[in-house]
């Protein structure tokens, strides 16, 4: 989203490619300084395919360069083109890629994230001691959309009806297609973890801040103004101040929560929490070992 944001439809994947390379040099995928998962989607194989710092310690293949993950999941159709690359293991076995934009199987990575972590717990990853697999609530989810307009009516079915190829591939200045089924994943994941959440009695686990309320221009990826960009600041800015919101699960709206506070209150309770769990779980950890003074 940013790179759409920041390089406007006006530039092309080699310029893109370019900027990303300058920024990010041949770091890999196991350098990041902290944990990360990036969905994108193969064309070719027709998958997704999620680069994992978990993953990637026993999948070499996934050790690719910063720099080509970032442009492939950058790689929206009809706004910038699709990637290719190959990484190498250690034996000279060589695999290629051919990626888009992970947004068109996973549009909110909250459950790719929840799904990394999982899998690390069945295997037996000390960072997560002693949590179970199926422990859910001890799950703590900030999810951070990228707004939508969505509230605002754009289609209707009578309009719809008379599109053809061409219709759902454009009208209104925008794509249909691609906005329904970026817009359904991620929501229906939203849905599917407020529903989870709500069934451990852990609601306030999972926080997630998103403005479903933009203007088209705000909303849009690929005006890339001074001005649009700064309306972006303040929108951001303001949604720290906003009450927690949730997903009511009859309407799909999203509505305020009057008695836990604004998001930027959930998010210093979030990291109070965290400094916490991560004191006691060093404590309690038999991997962890504890040089207290004499």
């Amino acid at each position: 989203m940013i790179l759409k944001k920041i390089c406007g439809p006006k530039y092309n994947g080699k310029y893109l490619h370019g900027l990303v390379e300058e920024k990010l040099g041949k770091t890999c995928l196991h350098q990041t300084l902290t944990n990360v998962v990036i969905p994108t989607f193969d064309i070719k194989r027709l998958q997704p395919t999620i680069f994992s710092s978990y993953e990637v310690k026993n999948n070499q293949f996934l050790d690719a360069q910063l720099s080509d993950i970032c442009i492939s999941t950058s790689g929206a159709p009809t706004y910038f083109p699709s990637h290719y690359f190959k990484t190498k293991d250690d034996q000279g076995n060589v695999r290629d890629f051919n990626l888009i934009d992970g947004g068109v199987a996973a549009n909110n990575l909250a459950l790719v994230a929840m799904g990394e972590v999982t899998k690390e717990i069945f295997r037996g990853n000390t960072d997560f001691f002693p949590i179970k697999p199926m422990d859910y609530g001890r799950f703590l989810v900030i999810s951070l959309g990228t707004g939508s307009p969505k509230n605002k009516a754009k289609y209707s079915a009578s309009l719809a009806s008379k599109w053809g190829v061409l219709g759902w591939l454009h009208c209104k200045g925008s794509t249909p297609l691609v906005k329904v089924f970026t817009q359904a994943s991620a929501d229906m994941v939203d849905i599917h973890i407020s529903v989870l959440f709500r069934a451990l009695h852990s609601e306030s686990n999972y926080l997630r801040i998103q403005d479903d309320t933009l203007s088209r221009h705000t909303s849009s990826v690929d005006i890339a103004t001074k001005e649009n960009l700064e309306s972006l600041v303040k929108i951001g800015d303001g949604l720290l101040k906003k009450l927690v919101s949730r997903v009511n699960l009859e309407t799909r709206i999203f509505e305020p929560m009057k008695n836990e506070g604004t998001n930027e209150q959930a998010l210093i309770r979030f990291a109070q929490q965290l400094s916490e769990e991560r004191r006691l779980r060093e404590l309690r950890s038999p991997h962890t070992k504890c040089f207290r003074p004499k």
